[in-house]
């Protein structure tokens, strides 16, 4: 009977360290996936004043604009909360595109070589940001997968393993239904 119930408890201590492993493992990933999207933003962030800048010295009665995508350049790089950040960074980035609208009201911003180049940069920066935000958001499905499913979530509440933040898609998105136990 003792040697059953060591090795049961063998088992149980073997589970447990596989469990706490793999939350170790999805908690790192959810982290390397927001360090991503914290790498692109600020490479965003790092664009900003220079399109603010090529924009101004060919469109300057747009100083509303301008302001605005500065104080929000400013607001996104003070902001630490995925879902924050998230709203933060839609208002930056729709005040970005109409920077980049400018350049159809003014065509000797059309053909400035230095604006063009921001507005590349810009694009890739975006198709960046884009696949940063999918592997987040599957690190952090995966990771809350991980804390929430019986009997891992007994592992996870001991050490101390919890949710992460989704970074969201926009505030007018649906919420996921809630489903009851047994649905």
């Amino acid at each position: 009977m003792a040697i059953f119930l060591g090795f049961v408890l063998l088992v149980a201590l073997l589970w447990a360290v596989f469990v706490f492993n793999r939350l170790v493992r999805l908690r790192n990933q959810v982290r390397a996936g927001w360090s991503d999207i914290d790498v692109q933003l600020m490479r965003r962030h790092d664009l900003v004043p220079r399109l603010v800048e090529a924009v101004r010295a060919y469109a300057g009665h747009e100083k509303a604009l301008l302001e605005n995508v500065t104080e929000l350049r400013a607001r996104a790089m003070a902001t630490q909360s995925p879902a924050a950040l998230a709203a933060v960074e839609r208002e930056l980035e729709a005040g970005l595109g109409r920077i980049v609208l400018l350049n159809e009201a003014h065509p000797d911003l059309k053909a400035s070589a230095n604006f063009m180049q921001l507005q590349r940069d810009l694009v890739q920066v975006e198709d960046h940001l884009q696949y940063a935000r999918r592997f987040y958001n599957g690190a952090v499905r995966a990771n809350n997968d991980g804390v929430q499913r019986f009997p891992d979530l007994v592992v996870a509440r001991a050490f101390g393993f919890g949710e992460a933040e989704f970074y969201e898609a926009d505030d007018g998105a649906r919420p996921a239904p809630q489903l009851g136990l047994g649905q």
